[in-house]
């Protein structure tokens, strides 16, 4: 298929460039260290609402960490909003809500439930993508945003054009619009160890799932 997906995003956010408001976003969210890039590019042309809804993260300990790490981060973005610091005087920034989803890995391991021996990047991991944007999907139309997306897209080693076809598909069965994303591109990977560095994120070797742990592991 080879879309340009960064380049897609870019055009849907200046068809609203100029509007009576910016659109709002639901912006689910893997970790911190993905998110602050993310939100970055984001943040002059979207009102942003993170969605923290990661039930493949099967360790209590790792999840609250995660998540308290992604609500510093806001924390930390948000002052730096109130104070004005580093904005575009073209814009107007918009401070970041946070919605929390529910933590409960058996309805990961339900959804990947025939796919525990498929190797990383499979069908197992196509399973946690369709299990995570159907809820954010969901959680977008209920509150009706004008958007939804996931930082997914900006780990070298998510398939941005799969994160794609499902969070299109998802967003037309949940009657809400997905937003086209490849936060990788223009230098958005090194723009999120640049930010993690800058605001001493913690950044995990793993993606979250026991599975990925244990390859890690070995």
């Amino acid at each position: 298929m080879n879309c340009n997906y960064d380049r897609q995003m870019q055009q849907e956010a200046d068809r609203w460039r100029g509007g009576e408001r910016p659109p709002r976003l639901l912006l689910h969210a893997c970790c911190a260290p993905c998110s602050s890039a993310c939100l970055e590019r984001l943040l002059p042309d979207f009102e942003i609402t993170v969605f923290y809804f990661n039930p493949n993260i099967d360790d209590a300990a790792e999840y609250r960490k995660r998540v308290e790490e992604e609500k510093r981060l806001i924390g930390a973005l948000n002052e730096r909003i109130r104070s004005g610091i580093g904005q575009d005087p073209d814009h107007v920034f918009r401070e970041i809500s946070v919605i929390e989803g529910t933590w409960d890995p058996a309805v990961y391991y339900s959804a990947v439930r025939g796919l525990e021996k498929e190797p990383e990047g499979g069908k197992r991991c196509t399973a946690c993508f369709r299990l995570r944007l159907e809820e954010t999907a969901r959680v977008a139309a209920e509150g009706q945003f004008d958007f939804f997306t996931t930082t997914l897209t900006i780990s070298p080693l998510k398939d941005a054009e799969r994160l794609n076809v499902i969070g299109g598909e998802e967003g037309r069965r949940a009657g809400v619009r997905w937003l086209p994303s490849d936060f990788k591109k223009r230098g958005g990977y090194q723009r999120s160890i640049e930010l993690s560095r800058e605001y001493d994120l913690y950044r995990q070797n793993y993606c979250g799932c026991s599975f990925s742990k244990a390859e890690r592991e070995r």
